[in-house]
């Protein structure tokens, strides 16, 4: 039963912290100043490269971990 429990907040922390550490980036793009670039494109102007994951490894591997301690709880 721990490791159900202790499984279950790993899991819960590491997508806590991925889901931070993405929305640390702020906007997915910067508003434009000109109203006739708005117009023609739908695409956002900015930042691009924002979803990798590089800098979510850490909370992934917090879930990979809860995810086997969840499985050898179950199994036990």
């Amino acid at each position: 039963m721990a490791l159900v429990v202790i499984g279950a907040m790993f899991v819960i922390v590491g997508v806590a912290m991925a889901a931070v550490r993405t929305a640390g980036w702020g906007r997915l793009s910067q508003p434009n100043t000109q109203a006739s670039d708005r117009l023609t494109t739908l695409e956002p102007t900015g930042r691009g490269r924002r979803l990798s994951f590089k800098p979510d490894l850490p909370g992934l591997g917090l879930v990979a971990l809860g995810a086997v301690l969840l499985l050898a709880g179950a199994l036990s």
